[in-house]
């Protein structure tokens, strides 16, 4: 049931330096105050035991818990979960900077890296770890609410929801899948510190696609958590501008450029995650 699996994970560059590098990309816990059952709980704690409690497996949150979960995210910053300060340093503007032991082409093909805080039936929390310039293709979050902090950095977020009900062309082309209308609902970028932003089911921009202006960071609570036997399975969209397969009889309000055209894809061939390990402050399941 893991999100791991919606996502292809690569390790290029498995070499010691990398590993140098990531061991100061990550901060190690505090191994005195861990163990102390006496120690005043953190943040992190805080929020999964929130979300533990009230987060159900296939039910979408009330309006009331968004908003306490939504608090206690605004709360979190870096240092948190577990994020040095040299998180930023990434050099030129396509990866972290890294030792260019494999060529100045592989140094700057650095792929995106994934944290898993936890997972249950009920949510997912997770990290996202960008490289500036890296992307993260459009892409839906089928009957989810998503809760997402930029913990530092600037992130681009463009995403659309579903014109109701669905205004589907055929493509004339053997080889192009249909394509779907959605409307424009967000196209901002998110520069820390922010406030947490929310995508629901069906509004908020829940197909969306994400791009780091700088290196950031962002932390997630996924809920219900993608689970294809659920009918919550990942999907990666083309848009297409609305003027491509414009017929005059679409069912629009406003302008044309709020609107695109959505093809489902196969996962990008140039999408890679790296899996990165959590090391901040324990989280008790």
């Amino acid at each position: 049931m893991s999100s791991r699996r919606y996502f292809r994970f690569s390790n290029p560059f498995a070499s010691n330096s990398t590993t140098i590098f990531f061991q100061r990309l990550f901060a190690m816990p505090n191994s005195s105050s861990s163990s102390s059952s006496s120690s005043p709980k953190t943040s992190i704690q805080a929020l999964y035991d929130s979300c533990k409690k009230s987060l159900m497996p296939s039910a979408s949150p009330p309006p009331q818990l968004v908003r306490d979960l939504s608090s206690k995210l605004d709360t979190i910053g870096p240092v948190d979960v577990g994020l040095t300060e040299e998180r930023q340093e990434d050099d030129r503007g396509h990866g972290f900077s890294m030792p260019n032991t494999l060529g100045r082409v592989d140094r700057w093909a650095q792929p995106i890296t994934y944290v898993e805080l936890t997972e249950s039936d009920s949510f997912t929390m997770c990290m996202f770890c960008f490289p500036t310039s890296s992307v993260i293709p459009l892409h839906d979050h089928p009957g989810m609410t998503v809760l997402s902090k930029v913990l530092y950095g600037s992130l681009h977020v463009k995403g659309y929801d579903w014109v109701e009900p669905a205004c589907i062309k055929i493509s004339k082309e053997i080889s192009r899948a249909p394509v779907r209308l959605a409307k424009l609902s967000v196209d901002k970028v998110l520069s820390a510190p922010c406030t947490t932003s929310v995508l629901y089911p069906n509004t908020g921009g829940n197909l969306h696609c994400f791009t780091a202006v700088t290196s950031c960071a962002v932390l997630d609570i996924l809920t219900p958590p993608y689970e294809e036997s659920a009918g919550r399975k990942c999907t990666y969209y083309r848009d297409y501008p609305f003027s491509s397969f414009r017929s005059g009889d679409e069912p629009i309000d406003g302008k044309e450029d709020e609107y695109a055209w959505l093809e489902e894809i196969k996962t990008p061939d140039d999408f890679y995650m790296r899996e990165g390990m959590y090391a901040g402050p324990p989280i008790q399941i």
